[in-house]
């Protein structure tokens, strides 16, 4: 093992760069932007993208061999770069219409000694890849220990005032970005690192390290003793509401909020006999149990005697939900194929059988047919059962230009100039062929393909397998590489 340029690697990732707040700023915009949208795939990107990992390490490293100059520097970077993180999404969240507390923001409000023990470990196999070379580890340990996440939580609560969010999510980065420093001082203390340090002070250090893990450790240990607390209070508030209305009765849909002195239960129940009474018992029980004010909302439903009717009233009430959440969804499709479409929501066609939503669009000025074709794919990727299908308006369709048609003839010099215009040609040009057979399917009208016979050949595959009514017209005179397709409109009688 080389040590120098293990340290050497470590320094070049800890140290203030233009590169660095450009990656955080990047990261600390896609981590908000999911939380708000409450989408974990989006914040696992943010997480891979933080380079906040690089000046932690550096920390740790530096406090180990006892390097003040290089921990400065590296403190002053994590310091930068977590103020810029803050204020960075503070400021999109203050812009944007989404301010309320998603289940992923929630999530991150809490830590407890499982959070402590996340980052222990994953610090620990972090260092270990940083010193052993292996690099790619790093990947999932940015992941376990989400260093970006909780500071975009922080610029939550800072935009919104929302303070509860703001100390809980400052406290888990604190405790991750402190363990992640002290586990990766333990490291390299562990593979003998080069130390400045005398061995008293080296000892001074680890009673220092050691006292910081318990100082971490004691408050995020009553944490987690509350959130078991809760669990265990929430599973016999279960067993009481229960036993109240009797055993053919069915709990459903309850919900707990501790969050308040005051505890808040929410349930649906679904008995053979409806009992106010009960509810009344139930309360006194839970008061009882809990040694706190609670507020008891339950909402009773009348079912047949039968051991399986509540059962089956159960059931219905989920199929109830599943209803309304998929109305919500189709109220949502229906609002943007609207907007999209510039016509009323009463004019877009409802195919119940199919799941399908059709709409005539109206013309907007200064929009091409391919507006249309993105706008339909855009809707589309919402979760729902319903598909959206968009009739453009009859308009002009774009150009198909086939790039490196003749690159292999340019001489060597040319090639290498026109090679990065080339490429991003190609990234612009194909989803012009699937522009088309979405148009001509939409319309249920002919083609007319024109250009080069060598260049026509390369796309009537495409067509052909989709099933497109076309007309080829083989033009020598057409620019090569480029491939013109209109309408064949019959002509009127």
């Amino acid at each position: 093992m080389d040590q120098s340029s293990v340290i050497a690697k470590i320094k070049d990732e800890s140290i203030y760069s233009p590169r660095y707040i450009f990656m955080t700023c990047m990261s600390a915009g896609i981590a908000i932007l999911g939380l708000l949208l409450s989408s974990p795939a989006v914040v696992i990107g943010a997480m891979l993208l933080s380079p906040l990992m690089g000046p932690i390490l550096g920390v740790g490293f530096a406090l180990s061999i006892g390097d003040s100059d290089w921990m400065k520097r590296a403190g002053a970077t994590l310091a930068i770069g977590t103020i810029v993180s803050i204020l960075f999404c503070a400021f999109i969240v203050f812009i944007s219409p989404l301010q309320t507390v998603t289940s992923e923001i929630a999530a991150r409000t809490r830590p407890n000694l499982l959070d402590f023990g996340v980052a222990l470990f994953s610090a620990a196999a972090g260092a270990y890849a940083m010193i052993k070379g292996r690099e790619g580890t790093i990947v999932g340990v940015a992941i376990a220990t989400a260093l970006m996440p909780p500071l975009a939580v922080v610029g939550f609560g800072l935009a919104t005032l929302n303070w509860t969010v703001f100390w809980g999510a400052l406290l888990l980065f604190i405790t991750n970005f402190a363990t992640i420093a002290l586990t990766a001082a333990v490291m390299a203390r562990i593979y003998d690192f080069r130390s400045s340090l005398s061995p008293r002070q080296t000892r001074a250090q680890t009673i220092g390290i050691i006292i910081s893990f318990f100082i971490f450790a004691l408050p995020l240990g009553l944490t987690l003793q509350q959130v078991a607390w809760e669990a265990s209070a929430t599973r016999e508030a279960q067993k009481l509401i229960r036993a109240e209305f009797g055993e053919d009765a069915r709990l459903s849909q309850m919900e707990v909020e501790f969050d308040s002195e005051q505890v808040l239960i929410r349930g649906t129940v679904f008995t053979s006999s409806l009992d106010v009474e009960a509810e009344q018992r139930a309360l006194n029980a839970l008061q009882e149990y809990l040694d706190r004010p609670v507020a008891l909302d339950l909402d009773q439903f009348h079912v047949g005697t039968e051991s399986s009717a509540a059962e089956a009233a159960q059931l219905a009430a989920a199929n109830n939900q599943k209803r309304a959440q998929d109305q919500a969804a189709l109220d949502q499709k229906l609002s943007q194929l609207s907007l999209i479409s510039n016509i009323a929501a009463n004019q877009i066609i409802i195919d119940e059988q199919k799941k399908l939503l059709l709409a005539q669009a109206k013309p907007i000025s200064g929009a091409g047919i391919e507006v249309y074709f993105v706008m339909e794919n855009r809707i589309n990727q919402t979760k729902s059962d319903w598909t959206a299908h968009i009739l453009p308006p009859l308009s002009a369709l774009p150009n198909y230009n086939l790039p490196n048609i003749e690159q292999a003839q340019l001489p060597a010099a040319q090639q290498g100039a026109t090679q990065q215009g080339t490429a991003q040609q190609l990234k612009q040009s194909q989803a012009v062929p699937a522009l088309w057979i979405w148009a001509a399917k939409r319309l249920n009208m002919p083609l007319i393909i024109s250009g080069r016979e060598a260049d026509l050949a390369r796309v009537r595959a495409a067509l052909n397998d989709a099933a497109i009514a076309y007309e080829t017209r083989p033009t020598s005179s057409a620019q090569a590489g480029i491939i013109s397709a209109s309408w064949k409109i019959a002509a009127a009688p």
